[in-house]
Formats: C-alpha cells, sequence, structure tokens
C-alpha cells in the first residue's frame, strides 16, 4: 500500500504551459482524501515551491533545491533538514562563472541573487513568479548557500559542458542538468534521495510505500528513494532506463495514470 507520493513538479505535475491539469488536481485531492503524504520534491527555492503548494492545497513539509532543504511551510516553518554549498567552493564557482561570461542564479538563505538583470533572469523568474535581487557578488557575504544554477537558453550543449567540467574539478558536489537548459550546483547530500529518505524515517514509511515520479535527469535520484519508481513518458531516456514504470507524457495525464494504476485511485 502506497502511503507516501514524491512528486517532481515541473514537467510532472505542471506542464510546460504553467497550468495545472485537472487530472492532477483531482488526484492530489484524492490521494490526501486516503491519507496518503503527497511530497513536492523540486529543485525550486522553498518559496517557490510553497506557492505551487498553496494551489494544490498540499500541506507536507516541502523539499526544494534539489534535497537541499526540507522545510515546513507558512511564516514560522520549521527546518527539518538543510545541506548548504561551502563558502569557499561557492566563492570558486562564482569566479569561474565570471571568467567564463556563464549567466549564475545564486540561492541564500532561500533569496535569488543574479549580476545581471538579462534576458535569461526574466524569462527564468517571470515564468515562476520569484522576485529576485541584482548585486555584485562580491559585495555579498558568501554563506549558506542553498544552491547555484547556472542557465543558457540557448545552447544545451554549452550547459552540458558546465556539468562535465564541474564535475571532474568538483566531484564532492553534486552537480546535475535538471533541463536542457539548467547546470544545478549543490551539496552532495542534497540530492532529492536523500530528502525522501529522511522523510521515510521521520514519518516511519517504509521503501516499498513510496511511489517516486519524476521526468529529468535530477529526478534518477528521486526514483531511487521510491519503493515504485515511475518516469513520465516525457522523461529523458536516462530518467525512463531507472524507472519501474513508464507512464504517458504530462499532456496526456501521465501523472493521474500513474496514480491510477498503483494507488488505486480513479480520477
Amino acid at each position: 500500500m502506497i502511503k507516501m507520493v514524491a512528486t517532481d513538479i515541473d514537467g510532472t505535475i505542471l506542464g510546460y504551459d504553467f497550468v495545472f491539469r485537472p487530472s492532477v488536481k483531482k488526484c492530489i485531492k484524492k490521494l490526501q482524501e486516503d491519507g496518503v503524504k503527497v511530497v513536492l520534491v523540486t529543485g525550486r527555492m522553498h518559496y517557490a515551491a510553497e506557492k505551487i503548494a498553496r494551489q494544490l492545497e498540499i500541506t507536507t513539509p516541502l523539499v526544494s533545491y534539489q534535497g537541499g532543504l526540507i522545510k515546513e511551510q507558512g511564516e514560522n516553518g520549521k527546518v527539518l533538514y538543510e545541506k548548504t554549498l561551502s563558502p569557499t567552493r561557492a566563492k570558486e564557482i562564482i569566479k569561474w562563472s565570471k571568467e567564463n561570461n556563464i549567466h549564475m542564479n545564486l540561492y541564500m538563505n532561500d533569496v535569488l541573487y543574479v549580476e545581471n538583470d538579462n534576458i535569461a533572469i526574466r524569462r527564468y523568474t517571470g515564468e515562476r513568479f520569484i522576485p529576485y535581487e541584482v548585486c555584485n557578488f562580491d559585495d555579498l557575504e558568501i554563506d549558506n548557500v542553498n544552491k547555484m544554477l547556472g542557465i543558457d537558453f540557448d545552447d544545451a550543449e554549452r550547459v552540458t559542458g558546465w556539468v562535465d567540467y564541474l564535475r571532474e574539478r568538483m566531484p564532492e558536489l553534486y552537480i546535475v542538468k535538471s533541463t536542457p537548459y539548467f547546470c544545478e550546483i549543490t551539496n552532495n547530500e542534497a540530492k532529492k534521495s536523500c530528502a525522501v529518505e529522511f522523510l521515510s524515517k521521520y514519518w516511519g514509511i517504509k521503501k516499498e510505500e513510496i511511489l517516486a515520479i519524476g521526468d529529468q535527469n535530477n529526478d534518477i535520484e528521486l526514483l531511487k528513494a521510491g519503493g515504485i519508481s515511475v518516469a513520465m513518458g516525457n522523461g529523458t531516456p536516462e530518467l525512463k532506463k531507472c524507472a519501474d514504470f513508464v507512464t504517458d507524457t504530462i499532456d496526456n495525464d501521465g501523472f493521474a495514470k500513474a496514480i491510477e494504476e498503483f494507488c488505486s485511485i480513479k480520477v
């Protein structure tokens, strides 16, 4: 019996048009009515994930920053788990990004900082309705860095190159593409698998009672934590190889079909 559904957001329950399908809302409502814990597990910042949770009336703690932060919702939400980048590594990555003209998002204490108010950040935040601060990173006290995110919406191969370069030189970090255009950089214990495993112990839920579902390579870690692992039909080839089951695409109600298959819920 499934007691927890750990789900990615973008491309899994939230469409590319940034709209929730009616089937997703119905599924999540029915799961919660049946006592199943629905947990959002995302690379997004906590602030952005909380807005999604409110839309879906989800009240469980949120897993953000790829698994770097588990925090209860609300103004005084309790932090249950947090893993950040060391200031030394963060400063090295800032220096490297400046030398190579890379747009870098810097997340500290759940605030998004950028050095340039350019098309990349306006597109990124506009789609997600996220506020951001523009400043010179050298003027900031670099500490408690939740995540760093390199973006190039025009050249996915360039982003792949960043991932390969950083993995070779900083093997102790967790570096992954979350979309073809995003290079995510976090603490090595800031993985979706680490966060789901923490919550399963916190709630006394067994691995075989967890359904994990996602669509991108950063969800490979998420699927590892599930007793039932599901890849979206629109997922990457690498993710599908790691899944027990490949459902339909997000445009064809893939999330709802997976829930119906494994949770005995009809939408």
